[in-house]
């Protein structure tokens, strides 16, 4: 059992019900999700709230083709005012896609021990794709709503794609007889694969506004998403975050009679792009006056990446659009 531990730990498996025509994603984050919150002394709430961010990471960027980077933010007026990973696409055909992840939270207003979606407040959900250079950006946005991140990206989903999307995940931390605690998390995602022509009934029985499954789907469909999501909720959290069930049992356990086809798993490793020639380029846009403002009683200029905590240490003289010295010490 250990080795299939590892083999499927930080992995995302893609999956087919070629009875219903529903395409999915079966993730578990381990190695993943302890580097992600080791970099910060994060308060439980913001614990779940990153754990569950980065989960959906990891889905819904292996569902995508990306050439570079998929970007997930969740900003609100609450206690947890920021959530955001990014999502960078495999360089090759058999590298790891690569995770990271960060939190801005208001800690005197964080309240213990209450529910952590609750603590964002108002605010909205977003999905930035970026392509790589020389391509437009792409960024959807939905308000906040239901009671879970997960809730939030079907929302988005229905609203933006029309594609009608379910999410079950649980994360948490664990202990093996013998091992340290450590984090673990587990999710399974189903979508409905897309029409020629999509259409969307207008319907809104909430009065929200906002697009459901059920809006988007006509009775053929509808009955097959049902019936995938009947069998879905059967799911148990253990099954979901293992590690000993194989994600190839579960679906084989959840949706025999839907006919699942797997695909070659997506391996996932924590990584940060950040770089002194990014924070120099940062920088780039400030005065010599403001720089003297940013440098410190050391006379170095210091920055730190959130997501990473790497830490950079700058001589003032090299950095902003009025540099005396170029970095390797040349003056200019």
């Amino acid at each position: 059992m250990l080795g299939s531990k590892i083999a499927w730990d930080d992995t995302v498996l893609p999956f087919q019900l070629d009875a219903s025509d529903i395409r999915g994603r079966v993730a578990r984050l381990d190695g993943v999700l302890n580097r992600i919150l080791a970099q910060h002394a994060y308060p439980p709430e913001i614990e779940a709230l990153v754990a569950e961010m980065a989960l959906l990471t990891a889905m819904i960027g292996q569902t995508m083709k990306l050439r570079w980077k998929l970007s997930l933010q969740v900003r609100g007026d609450g206690p947890a005012r920021l959530i955001a990973t990014d999502y960078y696409a495999p360089t090759d055909e058999g590298e790891p896609a690569r995770i990271r992840a960060y939190a801005s939270f208001d800690a005197n207003r964080l309240l213990p021990r209450v529910d952590p979606f609750s603590q964002i407040g108002k605010g909205y959900f977003a999905i930035l794709i970026d392509q790589g250079k020389g391509m437009v950006p792409y960024q959807g946005i939905t308000p906040i709503s239901g009671g879970s991140l997960s809730a939030c990206a079907e929302t988005y989903f229905a609203q933006s794609e029309q594609l009608p999307t379910r999410f079950s995940t649980t994360f948490g931390t664990s202990r093996l007889p013998g091992g340290e605690e450590h984090w673990r998390a587990g999710g399974i995602m189903l979508q409905k694969m897309p029409k020629a022509s999509p259409f969307a009934a207008q319907s809104d029985e909430d009065g929200d506004g906002l697009l459901q499954a059920s809006d988007i789907l006509n009775d053929d469909d509808f009955e097959d998403w049902n019936r995938a999501n009947i069998l879905l909720d059967t799911v148990e959290d253990m099954e979901l975050v293992g590690p000993h069930v194989q994600p190839t049992e579960l679906l084989v356990r959840l949706f025999h009679e839907e006919r699942p086809r797997v695909f070659d798993p997506q391996p996932v490793h924590f990584g940060c792009n950040c770089s002194e020639d990014k924070v120099r380029q940062s920088l780039s846009i400030y005065s010599a006056k403001d720089i003297v403002r940013m440098t410190t009683d050391e006379g170095v200029v210091t920055a730190d990446c959130q997501f990473c905590g790497a830490h950079y240490v700058l001589d003032p003289k090299t950095v902003g659009f009025e540099a005396e010295e170029s970095p390797d010490g040349d003056a200019d």
